[in-house]
């Protein structure tokens, strides 16, 4: 099932997640209608906070995405077929030893047709858990590297425009405050 998409200037994206201590079929629920959500706007990536629940929790599927990136999970390098589309639960990222930092230009389903171009580490190894609380380590690179540090960036309260060099930010500022403003009178309409 698909949910309504909270888009920027809502509080719910700055509140950093609750940890995740139960594992049941609500949370699997969640996370598959999440799937949906994502897949239903085009997305890669999609963190709880995007759905106004301020968890620790963010969905990825880089299926459609062309494969410029590398992984390793569990040890492994099973097919992404097998593992996508993925549930994050409680995601840790460490960033990788010598990896390289990146500019690629970057969207957000909460910031509907704004992009800006953001600075990133290309290696992380990030350890989480499934929606059924089995524990994973994955190490990767390129966008699947990408798109898990802006979800977990989510999961923390932190949105992309924050990590954007000021003159990037400036080149959308009107764009992020009509956002801003739209959010706004939706939620007065909504709450009047």
């Amino acid at each position: 099932m698909s949910l309504p998409i909270v888009h920027y200037n809502d509080p719910v994206l700055r509140r950093k997640g609750d940890k995740i201590t139960s594992f049941d079929a609500a949370l699997a629920r969640l996370a598959a209608d999440m799937v949906d959500t994502m897949h239903d706007a085009g997305g890669i990536g999609l963190a709880a906070q995007q759905i106004g629940r301020a968890i620790q929790l963010c969905v990825v599927d880089l299926r459609a995405a062309e494969i410029d990136f590398t992984w390793e999970l569990d040890g492994a390098k099973p097919p992404l077929e097998l593992f996508m589309p993925m549930t994050l639960v409680n995601p840790v990222i460490k960033i990788d030893p010598d990896t390289d930092d990146y500019i690629v230009e970057e969207g957000c389903l909460s910031f509907p047709q704004i992009r800006g171009d953001v600075v990133r580490p290309d290696g992380i190894t990030v350890t989480y858990q499934d929606e059924r609380g089995v524990p994973h380590t994955l190490r990767c690179n390129g966008l699947l590297a990408r798109c898990i540090q802006h979800e977990v960036d989510h999961l923390n309260g932190i949105l992309f425009i924050d990590r954007m060099e000021k003159k990037i930010r400036a080149k959308i500022d009107a764009d992020i405050k009509a956002l801003a403003k739209a959010t706004r009178d939706a939620a007065k309409k909504t709450n009047a």
